[in-house]
C-alpha cells in the first residue's frame, strides 16, 4: 500500500479546508503570524496539552502546576535579562526591502548544505543497498567530509558572533556566504541591528518608563517569582518542579512557516529545582524522559534528534533541542537547558528578597539550580499533523488510483473519536436510534452526528479528520433479525467492520481512546 505525508502546501489548506487553523481576521486579509484555532484544531490542541499536562504532573509527585499573570512587574524583566538582552540580529535587503534574521539566514544557508550531504548518502544507500554503512561513509567520503567541515565552520562562527553580539561579523558572514535574498535572489544587505522581542504596553494611563509593562516572552519568569510560595505552600523537597502552560508573546522580525513561529504563541514548560551539582545527572534524566514523550505519540525516531547549542543563553551551562522533521525540515520542536541559579539569584538580587532553600537533609540554605524542558504547544501540534496527514492507497484495494487522504492520529488525541450515522437519512426510525446513540455517547466522548451525505463521503470526511471510529445505523438495526439492536463500527486505519450491540459501544470504544494508554507508553 502506497503512502505520501503531506506536503506544506497541502498541510495548510487541510488545515483550514477542515476547520483546524484559520489565518486571523482573514476578512480584512489577516494579520501576519497571527492564527485561530478552529472547531477541530482546538479540540486537537487541548488533548496535546492534556497528554503533557497529565504525563509532566499527573504522573510525578514531585511536579505541581501553576497558571502565573501574562503581565508582570517591571523589574521581573530587568532582571531576567530579557530588556537588556532579548534582541534578534535585524538586516534588510536594500533591494527588496524585505526583513530578515541574519542568524536564520546562515542557519538556512547550513540547512542547505545539509541536503547535499544528505543526498550524497541517500544515492550511497541506494547504490550499496543492505551493505552501507552510513558511519563509514560520512568519515571516508570526500563530499561528505568537506561538507561536514564546512557546516563546522559556519556553525562555530556564527556561535561566537551570536555569543559576542557582533552584528559586523553577521553582515560579514552573509558576504562571505553569499547568500542572497529569498525572494529577490539579490545580496544587498544593510548593517546588521539588535532588535528587542518585546512587546510593551501601559499600566492604566500613566505614561512613560514608570508605567511600562511588557507582555511575557516567556512563561518560566511566572515559575520563578513564585518558586518560594509555591514550595512552602505544596511542602515540596528538592527535587521537585513547578509546570504551567501559557500564551507569550514576541515581537518576531520573521514569523513564518505558518504556526511553527508566531508572535502569539502557547508554551509548555517545567523548572525544576535541584541542588547544585546535580544537573548534569538531571539534564541527562530529562533529555531521555521527553524524548521518550516524544515517541510515545508515534512519531518515528528517525524524524526526532537531539541538536547541541553550539550558542548558549547568558542563563545556561548546558542546552539542547529536540529537533523534529518539519514539511520544510528539521527544527526545534522542544528545549531542554540546564540554567544554573542565574534566575533565582538574579530575582533575589533585584528584589532584595531571598530565594534560598533550606535543605533538611544536609542542613544548608542554598539558591537551587534549575533544569527546564520548554515545549510550543503550537509546534507539537504542527509536529503531530504533518505526521498524521497522508494520502494513502485505501486498505484492501488492488487499484492505486483508489486513494484517500487520512489524519493517523493516536485516538486518543483526535478530536472526534467517533462519528454517528444514520445510513438513510430520510428514514426517522433509524435517524431516531443514531440520534440516541449520539446523545448517550456524548457524555464519555467527543462524537459528532453527520448525515449531510452519502456514507461513503461521510466516511472519507471522517478519515481526513482523524475519527478513528465511524458507527453506522442501517436497517439490520431497527429490523427484526440476529443483527437488530447493533450497529456497524468502522475502524479508520484497517477499514475493518464490526457489529456492535449499541449498549456495548462505550466499552468498545472507550479503552482505545483513553489517554491512560498513551501515559502509560510515554514512561
Amino acid at each position: 500500500m502506497s503512502t505520501v505525508f503531506a506536503d506544506f502546501k497541502k498541510l495548510t489548506s487541510h488545515a483550514k479546508d477542515y476547520g483546524f487553523v484559520f489565518q486571523s481576521s482573514e476578512i480584512y486579509d489577516g494579520l501576519s503570524a497571527a492564527y485561530d484555532y478552529g472547531p477541530l484544531g482546538v479540540l486537537l490542541k487541548n488533548n496535546l496539552k492534556e497528554y503533557w499536562w497529565r504525563s509532566m504532573v499527573q504522573l510525578h509527585d514531585n511536579i505541581v502546576g501553576l497558571d502565573a499573570a501574562i503581565f508582570m512587574h517591571p523589574k521581573t524583566w530587568k532582571a531576567s535579562g530579557h530588556v537588556d538582552a532579548f534582541n534578534d540580529p535585524l538586516v534588510d535587503n536594500k533591494l527588496s526591502k524585505k526583513r530578515y534574521r541574519a542568524d536564520v539566514l546562515i542557519e538556512d544557508h547550513v540547512a542547505k548544505i545539509e541536503g547535499k550531504l544528505n543526498k550524497e548518502i541517500a544515492k550511497a544507500k541506494k547504490r550499496f543497498g543492505d551493505a552501507f554503512d552510513e558511519a563509514e561513509f560520512r568519515a571516508t567520503n570526500g563530499n561528505v567530509k568537506r561538507y561536514l567541515g564546512q557546516m563546522d565552520e559556519i556553525n562555530q562562527r556564527l556561535a561566537t558572533a551570536m555569543t559576542d553580539g557582533n552584528m559586523e561579523e553577521l553582515r560579514q558572514m552573509l558576504i562571505d556566504l553569499e547568500i542572497k535574498d529569498p525572494e529577490s535572489g539579490a545580496a544587498d544587505w544593510t548593517d546588521v541591528r539588535q532588535f528587542n522581542l518585546m512587546f510593551s504596553t501601559q499600566l492604566g494611563n500613566i505614561a512613560g518608563e514608570e508605567g511600562k509593562l511588557y507582555l511575557r516572552p516567556e512563561t518560566a519568569q511566572g515559575i520563578f517569582v513564585n518558586f518560594l510560595n509555591v514550595q512552602k505552600s505544596t511542602r515540596q523537597k528538592l527535587p521537585f518542579g513547578i509546570a504551567q502552560i501559557g500564551k507569550a508573546f514576541r515581537n518576531e522580525i520573521v514569523a513564518r512557516q505558518f504556526i511553527f513561529r508566531m508572535r502569539e504563541f502557547e508554551q509548555m514548560e517545567m523548572q525544576f529545582f535541584i541542588q547544585p551539582g546535580t544537573q548534569k545527572e538531571w539534564y541527562n534524566k530529562w533529555k531521555e524522559t521527553r524524548m521518550k514523550w516524544h515517541l510515545a505519540l508515534g512519531h518515528p525516531a528517525e524524524k526526532l534528534r537531539f541538536h547541541d547549542h553550539d550558542n548558549l543563553a547568558h542563563y545556561a551551562d548546558a542546552a539542547v533541542d529536540i529537533q523534529f522533521d518539519f514539511p520544510f525540515g528539521f527544527k526545534e520542536l522542544e528545549g531542554i537547558h540546564s540554567r544554573t541559579d542565574f534566575d533565582l539569584g538574579a530575582h533575589m538580587e533585584l528584589s532584595g528578597k531571598k530565594m534560598t532553600y533550606h535543605d533538611p537533609e544536609t542542613k544548608e540554605s542554598y539558591v537551587p539550580y534549575v533544569l527546564e524542558t520548554s515545549i510550543g504547544a503550537d509546534r507539537l501540534f504542527l509536529a503531530t499533523m504533518s505526521h498524521a496527514l497522508r494520502t494513502e492507497q485505501v486498505p484492501g484495494q488492488d487499484d492505486p488510483t483508489n486513494v484517500r487522504d487520512v489524519m493517523k492520529l493516536h485516538p486518543a488525541l483526535a478530536p472526534i473519536k467517533a462519528a454517528i450515522m444514520p445510513l438513510k437519512r430520510n428514514k426517522p426510525e433509524i435517524v431516531k436510534v443514531a440520534k440516541d446513540i449520539f446523545n448517550d455517547l456524548r457524555f464519555r466522548f467527543d462524537v459528532q452526528y453527520d448525515d449531510t451525505g452519502a456514507i461513503g463521503k461521510l466516511y472519507r470526511r471522517q478519515d481526513a479528520v482523524g475519527t478513528p471510529f465511524c458507527i453506522t445505523v442501517d436497517f439490520d438495526t431497527i429490523e427484526e433479525g440476529e443483527n437488530k439492536g447493533t450497529v456497524t463500527v468502522r475502524d479508520r486505519d484497517t477499514l475493518e467492520q464490526t457489529r456492535i450491540k449499541i449498549e456495548d459501544l462505550a466499552a468498545f470504544i472507550g479503552p482505545k481512546v483513553d489517554m491512560g494508554a498513551l501515559l502509560a507508553a510515554a514512561q
